[in-house]
Parts: C-alpha cells; sequence; structure tokens
C-alpha cells in the first residue's frame, strides 16, 4: 500500500485484513478491534469492541448452562454463548474513512487474492492450529472451514480460504456496513438462528466504533499512551507509574530486583483492574481515579523491593491476538490490534463468508456485584490494546505486544528495557520477559538464567517455567520514530517468538 502511494492507515488496513488469512488461528473476520493513530498532529484511540446480544442476561446464561457451585450463572468459554458483536470489519470501515487515501477495494485487493490461491502455513501457526482440532472441530462450521483435509494444515501445506475471499470481496464492493445489515449479516443472523446462537439483526445494524481520547501517564521523560477501559491498558498505565519511583536503571536490566521490582508493580495493577475495569458505563471508580499520581506513589510505597507481597485493590471514595504497526513517510503512525481472544474464539464459524467469530463474552463477570457483570448491549473487559509512544508530545513509537493478561505487562517490560536501560528495540523485545498470573504466581521463560528463579523464590515469588520458547510470553512489534523528522526513518523490531516480520523501504 505505501508503495502504491497509500499511507500509514492504509498499510495497517491492507495488514489487518490479510492476517484474518494468513493467521486465521489468532484472529478472523469476526474479531473485534482497537487502534491508536497518529495522524501528523494529534493521537486518536479507537475502540471497536462489540457489545453483548440484548438476549444476555444472569438468567439467560442461568437457563443455558445452569449454576456452579456457588450458585452463580455459568458463562461458558466457547460456542455462541461467548459471541459478542464483532467489532474488527467496523474498525476497518471507521479507520479508511477518517484517514485513509486509497480506495478500499484496494486496500482489501491483497487479502482476497490471497484467500482464493491459497497461502503457506507457517510454523507457529501451524502448532496452534494443530492444538484447537480436539477443542473446537464439533463447533458450527470449523471443521467445514479449518479442517480441509480432514486435520489441521501441516508447515508448508496451502490452505485456500474462499469464504474470507467472498466476504472481502462484498466488503470491498459494498463497504464495512454489509457486514451489519447487509447478506453478511444475513448470513451471520441465519447461522445464529440455524446452530443456537442468540445473536440477531438488531445487535449488527446498532453497533457502531467509538472514537475514544488515549489514557496517558508520564515515564522517564516519555508518555505511554492506552485506550481507556474497557481494556487493561490502563493495567500497563498503571504499573509505569508505580515504576516511576524507583530508579531501575541503578539495577542491571535483568537482576532479580528489577524484575522483582516489575513484578509487584504489575500485580499491584492487576489487582486495581480486576476488581474495577469494566465497560465505562458500569464502572464505579474512574480511570483517572485509578492513575492519581498520589494513589499511584502510595501503592508504590507498599513495595517491599526484597521480599513478594499478595495485594488487594486499593481503597476509593465512593462514587490469541495479532498486533501491527504502521508508519509512513510523512509522519503518520499506526498501533492496532485485533483479536478472536482464545484461539479461533469461540469455534464458531459462518462458512459461506469464513466468519471465525471471537468469544470475548467469556470474559464477562457471573457475579451480580461485579461492575463487570453480563448485561444486554455491554461491552466486556478486554484483553487487547494497542499503545502509543510519545516524547513531549511529538511521536515516538508505535507498539504492541500480543497474549492475553501477557499484554500490558510485555508493555511495561519492553518500555524498561528501552527507556531505563536504553535498549533497542529488537534487543528489547527478544529478550527473555515473565508473566505474572491471576493467583501472583510468575512464569518465567525457559532461557532466562537458573540463578533468577531462585533468586525470585528466595524473595516469596511462586515460579514457574515456561518450556516453549512462543509459548506464554506474548509477542511484540515497536516502529521507532528516530527524529521529530520522519525523513529520518525508523527502527522497527518484530518479535522472534511469532512468525511475523519487520519491513521497510
Amino acid at each position: 500500500m505505501l508503495l502504491a502511494g497509500g499511507n500509514a492507515a492504509d498499510a495497517a488496513l491492507a495488514a489487518a485484513a490479510m492476517l484474518t488469512v494468513v493467521e486465521p488461528v489468532s484472529n478472523g473476520l469476526g474479531s473485534d478491534a482497537f487502534a491508536i493513530l497518529w495522524d501528523g498532529r494529534q493521537l486518536h484511540g479507537l475502540n471497536s469492541s462489540g457489545p453483548a446480544p440484548a438476549a444476555w442476561t444472569l438468567d439467560y446464561f442461568r437457563g443455558r448452562h445452569g449454576e456452579d457451585g456457588n450458585g452463580a450463572a455459568k458463562i461458558p468459554v466457547r460456542g455462541w454463548d461467548t459471541v459478542t458483536v464483532p467489532g474488527a470489519v467496523a474498525a476497518w470501515g471507521a479507520l479508511h474513512e477518517r484517514f485513509g487515501s486509497l480506495p478500499f477495494a484496494d486496500i482489501l485487493a491483497p487479502a482476497v487474492e490471497a484467500a482464493e490461491r491459497g497461502v503457506a502455513v507457517p510454523p507457529v501457526v501451524a502448532a496452534k492450529w494443530a492444538e484447537a482440532v480436539p477443542l473446537l472441530k464439533e463447533y458450527p462450521g470449523w471443521a467445514q472451514t479449518f479442517m480441509p483435509s480432514g486435520r489441521a494444515p501441516e508447515v508448508g501445506e496451502k490452505f485456500v480460504f474462499p469464504g474470507a475471499a467472498k466476504l472481502l470481496r462484498l466488503l470491498a464492493q459494498g463497504g464495512v456496513r454489509e457486514f451489519y445489515e447487509g447478506k453478511a449479516a444475513e448470513a451471520l443472523v441465519a447461522w445464529s438462528e440455524k446452530t443456537g446462537g442468540s445473536l440477531v439483526a438488531d445487535d449488527l445494524s446498532a453497533f457502531r466504533p467509538e472514537w475514544v481520547t488515549p489514557l496517558s501517564v508520564e515515564y522517564r521523560g516519555f508518555e505511554l499512551h492506552e485506550i481507556p477501559p474497557n481494556g487493561q491498558g490502563i493495567a500497563a498505565l498503571a504499573a509505569l507509574g508505580i515504576l516511576r519511583h524507583f530508579d531501575l536503571s541503578a539495577l542491571r536490566p535483568d537482576a532479580p530486583e528489577s524484575r522483582h521490582l516489575q513484578i509487584e508493580a504489575m500485580k499491584l495493577a492487576f489487582a486495581d483492574i480486576r476488581r474495577h475495569v469494566a465497560d465505562p458505563k458500569s464502572m464505579r471508580v474512574t480511570p483517572g481515579q485509578l492513575l492519581d499520581p498520589d494513589y499511584l506513589a502510595g501503592r508504590a510505597a507498599l513495595i517491599d523491593p526484597r521480599r513478594a507481597s499478595f495485594y488487594g485493590p486499593g481503597a476509593f471514595p465512593s462514587g490469541g491476538t495479532v498486533y501491527l504497526a504502521a508508519a509512513d513517510e510523512k509522519g503518520m503512525m499506526v498501533s492496532f490490534i485485533q483479536s478472536n481472544f482464545m484461539g479461533f474464539g469461540s469455534g464458531i464459524v459462518v462458512p459461506e463468508y469464513g466468519i471465525s467469530l471471537q468469544n470475548r463474552g467469556t470474559a464477562f463477570s457471573a457475579d451480580p456485584a461485579s461492575p463487570n457483570v453480563a448485561a444486554p448491549g455491554k461491552r466486556p473487559f478486554h484483553t487487547i490494546i494497542p499503545a502509543f509512544l510519545t516524547e513531549g508530545g511529538k511521536p515516538r513509537m508505535s507498539f504492541g505486544v500480543m497474549g492475553g493478561e501477557v499484554q500490558p505487562q510485555g508493555h511495561i517490560q519492553t518500555l524498561v528495557r528501552m527507556l531505563d536501560y536504553r535498549q533497542q528495540p529488537q534487543a528489547a523485545c527478544d529478550a527473555p520477559r515473565f508473566k505474572v498470573n491471576v493467583d501472583f504466581s510468575v512464569n518465567l521463560e525457559s532461557r532466562d538464567d537458573p540463578a533468577l528463579q531462585a533468586a525470585l523464590e528466595a524473595m516469596g515469588h511462586t515460579v514457574h517455567i515456561d518450556p516453549v520458547y512462543h509459548g506464554e510470553s506474548g509477542a511484540g512489534q515497536f516502529i521507532w520514530r528516530l527524529s521529530d523528522d520522519p525523513d529520518q526513518g525508523y527502527v522497527a523490531a518484530s518479535d522472534t517468538r511469532r512468525d511475523g516480520c519487520a519491513c521497510g523501504f
């Protein structure tokens, strides 16, 4: 797209469409999406996560799936009752309408060709595909679409995706509203009715993406920007707001003491977001309260530099994913992420149009007291978060790190390496990463120094080792702008944990 005279928005959208074809294990035409874009003058945020169907109440889930041992309604992990309104296609339309320069049909053309001609399946994608077969092969449309030879494709084998090609052509000709009000919408609703879903025409036709103002915190003279809730980007902001109270640069980059401080900051941030973050209309605590400098200073004071701790949320007054970054010669920079959540998502596929539907609804809570409780027309808590870094209000880096709850953790770990330890983006991206789990235990990569594990355990951390390099530690993409003058160029980095690459000309 850049070679054709397009801008960074055109390039990002073409890549997003292509990724639904070449990496269907992580995203699809039924994904959600978020973006942060620098247009040459200011940042723009886009939240294109879809809401729950109108039918979804706790009584609905209780009637369909029963109760757990505590009397709470069960919310499933896969299937139709995890499918919220897909937002990715609407995100493409919103970004193109506001910032695109090439015809939408031209932007989608490479993905159409790839879907029709077929693509060779790369190694990490092939491994994730094979893992999904026993989990998803019985769900409506999945095996028909993703097991063309009765199994998952092998590494290097050609995968042809005719349904996706048909939908992409339809979108190229009629625009993205075809997905929400046209032929594709009719097919999606018909498949829902036929196979037990609750998604109806009004759920689709009512959806529009939301332009939002990114939240930010200052760190070491830079500003990190994230999309506001219902996403977890605020966790990265809070963790950095806590870490700025410690002199990490006085410690070695991979010293146990440095890792410990980052782990503790992440634990504090997660304790708050797991309690408070939801659809903004339902939150009882504002983002401003969660990021208040005095509040974060108080949270930082809870950290013992020598011992691991468990933290609860702070007190207030009442009141499976793909990421891509793009930049162009004029200075436009895009940070874009779209996801089906758990691998192929819900397991539901509309075969005629290749729409693989996400399972974001499983992130709702069944606790009536939670701000994230399932309700009609409500957006669930979201894990996918694009990020953007500025310096003195000027653009410096579009970046993101994929991988569920790894994402805010990846943001802070790579930024600490770049800003505290002055590592270049590829080195910061490739370096070992930790993952704080829901129970506050910590995963390390197997390539970490064994002495690090011993030192963290001596501090009181429960440590697990991930045996697979591309397993649980996420994967990032980065474009760092070298100067205020975009003509001076960019430095790009792509995570070796995935099949992606950095590409420029």
